[in-house]
């Protein structure tokens, strides 16, 4: 599967912001997806995912309650909806995808494919 993340921005702390992954092909329901997100100078860090029909969601404790994350099948998409966000958001963020129907999964290494990357950009 070929993802495209779009969405990013710059944006002042408090504020919301909503990002998209676009995915190719007719087996997007079949992958389960991630969310991730590299800060300079960081390592690639989870966020936040969702199984195959988004019935379930799980998140990093640092975003749980701002985030939340949710796909719609029908349109190949996923989203990341983000509020009260926080200059420590600042990174560049990723949006991956996997076979693996274990739930729960939250290392880079878990998902195969990934989108490009798009920058969200925080400011005090």
């Amino acid at each position: 599967v070929q993802l495209q993340a779009s969405g990013g921005g710059l944006v002042q702390a408090g504020d919301s912001l909503r990002l998209s992954c676009a995915a190719s092909g007719r087996t997007f329901s079949s992958y389960a997806l991630g969310w991730f997100r590299q800060a300079p100078g960081k390592e690639r860090e989870f966020v936040a995912g969702i199984n195959w029909s988004g019935g379930s969601t799980y998140y990093a404790d640092s975003v749980k309650g701002r985030f939340t994350v949710s796909r719609d099948n029908a349109k190949n998409t996923v989203y990341l909806q983000m509020n009260s966000l926080k200059p420590e958001d600042t990174a560049v963020y990723y949006c991956a995808a996997t076979v693996s129907a274990d739930y729960g999964l939250r290392y880079p290494s878990d998902f195969g494919s990934w989108g490009q990357g798009t920058l969200v950009t925080v400011s005090s």
